[in-house]
C-alpha cells in the first residue's frame, strides 16, 4: 500500500516506489518517468489520451514524448515529487498495458550539465541568454519546454579565473547504474572517484571530460 500523505507535501523517491503499480517507473534528475516501447507511431500515440485523462484526475502536469519507437511519460518535479504521482503513474501503466505497450525501465534517464565556474564569476546570465533558458532557483537554469538538459552552476573556490570546468550528470535508474559505469569504463573511460557510490560515480573520458553517473534520485528517502 502507498503511504498516506498530505496532497500538498512532496514525497521522496523511495515513497514513490512504495506506491502500488509503479514498477514500470524510475526517478531521475527531473522526476519520475516511464518508457514504453511501441511498434509504430500510432501505437505510441494511443497512450496520449489516457495520460491526459489521468493527469486531469490526479492533478498532474506530465510531459509526454511520443516517437515511433515508443512514448516517454515524465512527471516534472522541480519542487519535489507530488503526492499524487503514484496513483497517476499506476493509471498510466495500466493504460499502457491495455495498449500492449512494453515498459522499458532500463531506458529511463535524464541528463544535466554541471557548469563549474570561478567563485567570482557568474556565468548563468550568459547561458540563459545563449540557450533561451529560464532561471530555476538561485543556481540552476532550465529549458522552458523541458526538452533540453537542466544546467546547474556551482563555484570552484580558489580556482584560476577565466577557467571553466563543466561535466555531464547522467541520472539513471538505480538498478542500471553499475552497468552504465562498467560500459563507460569498457569504452575507454576511467573511474575518477567512487567515494560517493552507489549515489554516483565520477568518470573521465579518454581526453579527461567529466561525466557523473548518478542513481541517488531513484532511491533517496528524504
Amino acid at each position: 500500500m502507498g503511504e498516506p500523505t498530505d496532497d500538498s507535501t512532496p514525497i521522496s523517491a523511495a515513497a514513490f516506489h512504495r506506491s502500488p503499480g509503479v514498477s514500470d517507473w524510475r526517478v531521475t534528475g527531473t522526476g519520475p518517468q516511464a518508457v514504453f516501447t511501441a511498434s509504430s507511431l500510432a501505437q505510441a500515440a494511443g497512450l496520449v489520451a489516457p495520460v491526459v485523462a489521468a493527469a486531469e484526475e490526479f492533478g498532474i502536469l506530465p510531459d509526454i514524448d511520443v516517437r515511433p519507437e515508443g512514448v516517454v511519460v515524465r512527471i516534472p518535479a522541480p519542487e519535489g515529487i507530488p503526492a499524487s504521482a503514484g496513483p497517476f503513474a499506476a493509471a498510466v501503466s495500466r493504460a499502457a498495458a491495455a495498449l500492449r505497450l512494453t515498459p522499458d525501465p532500463s531506458s529511463a534517464q535524464s541528463v544535466g550539465i554541471y557548469v563549474a565556474q570561478h567563485s567570482q564569476a557568474d556565468a548563468r546570465p550568459f547561458f540563459l541568454a545563449a540557450l533561451g533558458y529560464e532561471a530555476l532557483g538561485d543556481t540552476d537554469a532550465v529549458d522552458p519546454l523541458r526538452c533540453g538538459p537542466q544546467l546547474a552552476f556551482n563555484p570552484i573556490t580558489g580556482d584560476a579565473p577565466a577557467r571553466g570546468r563543466t561535466h555531464l550528470d547522467v541520472f539513471v535508474p538505480a538498478d542500471q547504474a553499475r552497468a552504465r559505469v562498467d560500459a563507460a569504463i569498457a569504452a575507454g573511460g576511467r573511474l575518477a572517484d567512487d567515494s560517493y557510490a552507489p549515489a554516483w560515480w565520477s568518470l573521465a573520458s579518454p581526453d579527461n571530460h567529466g561525466v557523473d553517473i548518478a542513481s541517488w534520485t531513484d532511491t533517496y528517502e528524504g
